[in-house]
Order: C-alpha cells, then structure tokens, then sequence
C-alpha cells in the first residue's frame, strides 16, 4: 500500500432516520485515515426523481450538476446500501442514473468503486449488494471484488458516535478500506 492519500465520495443508500447503514458509514468514515482514505459524504436524498428528458446536456439540471461534481473529482466511490425488498432503495437507484448522464459523459466508466451494506438479516444486504454490483459493472466501474463486506448489525457492534468497539470488526472494516485504497491505488499507478 503507498502512502497516497485518496479522496472517496461516499454515498449511503438510504435516507432513514435512524439508519444503521448511516452508522456503518459513520464508522468507515473514522476508520479510514487509517488506510491511506479521506470519505467525503455526498447527499442525495434531495435529488429530484430522474427522467429521459434530461439525458442531453442542454438540459441537464443543477441538481444532477452539483450531484456529479461531488463525484466526480474523487478517486473512488464508496456506497453503503440497505436491502430493501432484495435489492436496493429507490433513492440510490435514482442516483445511479443521475451519475450515469448526461449522455457521453458517465461519472463511472473506470472509477473504482467498492460496496458494502449492513442490516439485521442473516445474510445482511447480500442480496442488495450483489444486484447493485450488477448494475455499476454495466455501467463499467472497476470494482473491489474482495473482501465483500456483508455487515450483520448486532447490538454495540458498531456506536452511535460511529466508533468500533469490536476489534474483530474494526480489523476486518480496516482491511477492506485498505484493499479498496489497494484498488485504487492500482489504478492511479497505472
């Protein structure tokens, strides 16, 4: 691992109030200095529902606008997504496209990109994840692959104030920042 510092847009899949995929990244967020990563929180529960009419550049809207240029100046993109219904919430669906458009100009083709999830289920946001990996490699982002993070929320494994106090999953969270700053990394020497 270089000592580079990468900036990461982070996007959280969900807009729930209280949201344990906003803990996790809360959590991802503290952690990360510590594997070479600065997480930079992008919004996008205000973005107005995407439509065809704005897949020119002549009328691409200022929310879709300000939305890519969050994105696309960092060196990766880090989304934590919820499951619902097996796949992923609507909000980060909508997003995706905003971030795919205007035409010609996509925020994803080559931008590493690496994915995680936390819920209360026994199989966590497998589901979601797998269907949201799905739809970033149509869209072309070099994904992190491994380690897969499926988080399953237990009591006091992740604090309200996002710090750790399991060292098991404190250790295991760090080596997938540290693989996915590895990706990146790759990318950036090649």
């Amino acid at each position: 691992m270089s000592d580079r510092v990468y900036t990461v847009a982070l996007i959280v899949g969900s807009v729930s109030e209280p949201s344990l995929n906003r803990r996790l990244a809360n959590a991802l967020v503290g952690l990360a200095p510590d594997a070479g990563l600065k997480l930079v929180d992008v919004e996008i529960g205000g973005l107005p529902f995407f439509a065809a009419q704005f897949q020119s550049e002549a009328d691409y809207p200022e929310a879709g606008r300000a939305l890519k240029a969050e994105v696309d100046p960092a060196d990766g993109l880090l989304i934590v997504t919820p499951e619902y219904n097996r796949s992923i919430p609507g909000v980060l669906k909508n997003a995706i496209d905003w971030l795919s458009r205007p035409e010609g100009d996509s925020s994803f083709p080559g931008r590493p990109t690496a994915v995680t999830g936390m819920s209360e289920g026994a199989v966590s946001t497998a589901v979601a994840q797998n269907h949201l990996k799905a739809i970033l490699a149509s869209q072309g982002v070099q994904l992190l692959g491994e380690p897969e993070a499926y988080i399953q929320y237990e009591s006091g494994l992740i604090a309200d104030d996002g710090t750790v106090p399991d060292a098991d999953t404190r250790r295991f969270l760090l080596e997938f920042l540290q693989a996915f700053h590895d990706l990146i990394d790759r990318g950036a020497s090649s």
